[in-house]
């Protein structure tokens, strides 16, 4: 049986279409995807992620235990700073992607995925961690108008990936996975309800995840399960930028520098839609890889998606149902 948000009733209310997203039952959308994918990169929303791992590890050891369960130098991340990075199998393959909150000198939030929270919670066990999924919930607000909103709703004005603690109740963090500024909330239960509706007040959109998605594909941001998973490693699916190489952790030594990234971005440069697993074809037919993820984007007006390559060619086309149709390569990200 799938877990309901705290807001479960409130998105009912606003007549949300629901899906399952690692166990829960979240809104996948409310007017439409493209709508709310464009308030975000005009204006801003807000998007219920109550479903997103999250638990706190705090004492004696905290930096010492995400320092070797995960790719980021823990050591180095200054109290009030967040930190993306990854959770390596003993073969080097990413378990999981997180983002870790640096609130205080032992004082850590880690924010997984959903499907591998309690995988990584298990990881972290020697610290102590403290669950914070029945007790909290977690709000993220996006778009150029995000910082002043969240600004006037929590106190909170840092910069990107920055994090602190505004009030009781509140833990506020600069992040986000839609490409755009503003940060995530997390808080207590019995406030929730009222941060929302002052967003919303604000001029906040009520966003689903199906915006969330198409915004950080936009981004070219990865997403676990899809562009990685237990099987790639870090550095042929582009995210050697998160490997912190001078502090020993779990699959460090199976690791390789010099792997060249297999990732590839890219535009159909027409209205068709690249879908997950599609075969990626060389100049004569031959395949050479896989579609990861695929969408359209409202922004670029055409069809974008990542991909991985298992060797260079010339040219690259994806097989749409018997139909090879040509791919322009995009460098970096697609906005």
């Amino acid at each position: 049986m799938n877990r309901t948000s705290p807001l479960n009733d409130l998105h009912v209310e606003l007549g949300a279409k629901f899906t399952d997203f690692g166990g829960w039952s979240m809104p996948v959308q409310y007017e439409s995807v493209v709508s709310e994918h464009m308030a975000v990169r005009e204006a801003s929303g807000w998007f219920d992620v109550s479903h997103l791992g999250r638990f706190r590890l705090s004492g004696p050891g905290a930096v010492d235990v995400i320092g070797a369960q995960t790719t980021i130098d823990s050591h180095s991340t200054p109290v009030g700073r967040s930190a993306y990075g990854l959770v390596l199998n003993e073969a080097g393959g990413i378990a999981d992607d997180i983002v870790i909150w640096r609130v205080g000198e032992q004082d850590f939030i880690v924010l997984p995925n959903a499907a591998n929270h309690d995988m990584v919670l298990d990881r972290c066990a020697e610290g102590g961690p403290v669950d914070l999924r029945d007790t909290t919930a977690l709000i993220a607000v996006q778009g150029p108008d995000a910082p002043g909103i969240l600004a006037e709703t929590t106190g909170f004005d840092g910069p990107r990936f920055s994090t602190s603690v505004p009030a009781d109740g509140l833990i506020v963090a600069g992040t986000g996975y839609t490409g755009e500024r503003g940060g995530e909330v997390i808080i207590d239960l019995d406030r929730v309800q009222g941060l929302v509706k002052a967003l919303t007040e604000r001029g906040a959109v009520p966003c689903g995840l199906g915006a969330r998605d198409t915004l950080r594909l936009e981004a070219a941001l990865p997403l676990w399960g899809q562009d990685m998973d237990a099987t790639t490693n870090p550095y042929e699916v582009g995210l050697g930028f998160a490997v912190n190489l001078e502090h020993d952790f779990v699959g460090r030594d199976a690791l390789d520098a010099s792997t060249p990234s297999r990732r590839r971005l890219f535009t159909t440069a027409s209205r068709r839609i690249p879908r997950h697993d599609q075969a990626l074809l060389d100049a004569v037919g031959d395949p050479v890889g896989r579609v990861t993820s695929g969408s359209f984007s409202p922004v670029r007006g055409e069809g974008i998606g990542m991909g991985l390559v298992d060797r260079e060619t010339d040219s690259l086309a994806i097989d749409m149902r018997g139909t090879a149709v040509p791919i322009e390569i995009v460098v970096r990200r697609f906005i």
